[in-house]
């Protein structure tokens, strides 16, 4: 039953998304699909989870702790800052100030918006995926196959939309497939050990936010920045390997019972 699920739910992500790919191949932009792309697992995670339980149960809609959701949006302004910093002291790119006021819509619309947008993802890879894969399989595994299919994923919008850089298309998929399976280990550590969705949709509206936006409209191009700034930068996969190292090794101390709690939800499921 478990594998029937993750199976449907792989299968209508990506023939859900196969819209919004093709209008990346004839539009050539990610603007015009944007809401309906990172959506798409969110709505097959939806119409999985009523297929196969008849409610929407079991995503982790609580809020859970605060010192998690804490976490989820404190972590990507760090790693943001270290990268960006990095390259702004030694030359790699020219620090540019912005506005305060343009902070403050960044911090406030910006920041509603990034989320909104990121909890499609998020009902999808962390609310469903990554429990039903527990399900089966160890925890870092699990979070190894989301990383895979999540990266595969975006692989479209980084070849045929403006979802990339001037770097070798090469180097822009390979970095961002390590960098997603860091990232990866991360919000599935958050997703399990919070018991809640939430922290994983701060996290990852945060980190659109500082990373695609706020930090890098204040870093002008010196040559070389592209290969260090942004999701296809060596900056954040540097970061986010070093993350995915630390938080894994985290999951050594987790008290077993709290990997065999995402377990016991779905045991109606496998009679």
């Amino acid at each position: 039953m478990t594998r029937k699920k993750i199976s449907l739910f792989v299968f209508l992500t990506f023939a859900i998304s196969s819209v919004s790919y093709y209008v990346m191949v004839t539009d050539r932009s990610r603007s015009t699909i944007g809401a309906l792309f990172m959506w798409s697992p969110g709505i097959s995670a939806i119409l999985t989870q009523l297929i196969f339980r008849g409610n929407l149960r079991d995503f982790g809609w609580k809020l859970g702790k605060v010192k998690y959701l804490v976490l989820g949006l404190g972590v990507p302004f760090i790693y943001a800052s270290l990268i960006y910093g990095f390259v702004w002291i030694t030359g790699l790119g020219e620090f540019s100030p912005i506005s305060m006021q343009k902070i403050l819509i960044y911090a406030t619309l910006g920041l509603f918006f990034a989320c909104a947008a990121a909890l499609g993802e998020e009902i999808g890879w962390r609310g469903l995926l990554i429990p039903e894969l527990i399900k089966i399989t160890s925890f870092t595994k699990a979070t190894l196959i989301t990383g895979i299919i999540w990266s595969v994923w975006h692989f479209p919008a980084i070849i045929f939309t403006d979802y990339n850089n001037r770097t070798p298309l090469i180097f822009q998929l390979v970095i961002f497939t390590i960098t997603v399976i860091g990232l990866s280990i991360f919000s599935g550590w958050l997703r399990i050990k919070s018991g809640s969705m939430w922290p994983a949709v701060l996290w990852h509206g945060a980190h659109n936010l500082f990373i695609q936006q706020i930090f890098l409209s204040m870093t002008l191009d010196t040559g070389l920045t592209e290969y260090f700034v942004d999701d296809f930068g060596l900056g954040l996969t540097i970061a986010c390997l070093i993350l995915g190292i630390i938080f894994w090794k985290k999951l050594v101390e987790l008290p077993k019972n709290e990997l065999d709690e995402v377990r016991q939800i779905h045991i109606p499921e496998a009679i």
